[in-house]
């Protein structure tokens, strides 16, 4: 079987930013609302995060259902996993997901600055300084057979699209503005010289992206 890489349930704003400007510890989005670009998705019965029973179905359900879907392992960059920068200053702060991650898979943080792995429940995250070419192939190993989420920031999915490592990816894009920070593009149309896109718009107001390799 093949193994694929893939990017699901990315918010991004109309305007193509995928966070806000000065993230924080206290602001993981910077000045932008997560509350803006995740609404949609915490409403759903099948949210990752969701610990109380009800939600909606719907195609936003189906949306959350597929983040899961037959991932073996996530790829991720510093600036998602936590807000500091440089050298760690506190390796007692793993992260801001506490025992019980959204993840249940090994994950790999990019960083310049190496520490060790740790382990929170049924994830391990490892920190690593590589290219995304070696990022991936760690990624895979772990991955036994299945398929790599690659799951941002911006950063990082920009690096991957470069380096052209994505075969699968899932936007949802919100209808607000956020004028500055981490931008994803300037309009979802510059990648269909390498990718086919479908919009799939939702009652809940957000419109869906789905980009898959020509």
């Amino acid at each position: 079987m093949t193994q694929v890489v893939r990017v699901h349930n990315f918010m991004v704003s109309s305007d193509g930013y995928g966070s806000g400007e000065g993230q924080s510890f206290e602001h993981p989005f910077g000045h932008a609302n997560p509350a803006d670009l995740f609404s949609w998705a915490g409403a759903t019965a099948h949210w990752v995060n969701r610990t109380d029973p009800g939600g909606t179905y719907g195609f936003d359900d189906y949306c959350t259902r597929d983040f899961t879907r037959n991932i073996g392992a996530e790829i991720m960059g510093r600036n998602k996993f936590g807000p500091q920068r440089g050298p760690w200053e506190d390796l007692d702060w793993e992260g801001w997901w506490g025992d019980d991650t959204p993840f249940h898979t090994p994950v790999y943080v990019l960083t310049h600055h190496v520490r060790p792995s740790i382990t929170l429940g049924d994830t391990t995250f490892h920190f690593l300084d590589a290219s995304p070419q070696d990022a991936l192939a760690q990624a895979f190993e772990a991955a036994d057979g299945k398929d790599v989420r690659l799951g941002g920031g911006v950063a990082t999915v920009r690096e991957f699209l470069d380096a052209d490592l994505i075969d699968q990816m899932h936007f949802a894009v919100a209808p607000i503005e956020l004028g500055r920070g981490e931008r994803l593009w300037d309009s979802p149309d510059d990648l269909v010289d390498r990718f086919f896109l479908e919009k799939v718009p939702s009652p809940s107001g957000v419109t869906h992206l789905f980009f898959w390799r020509r």
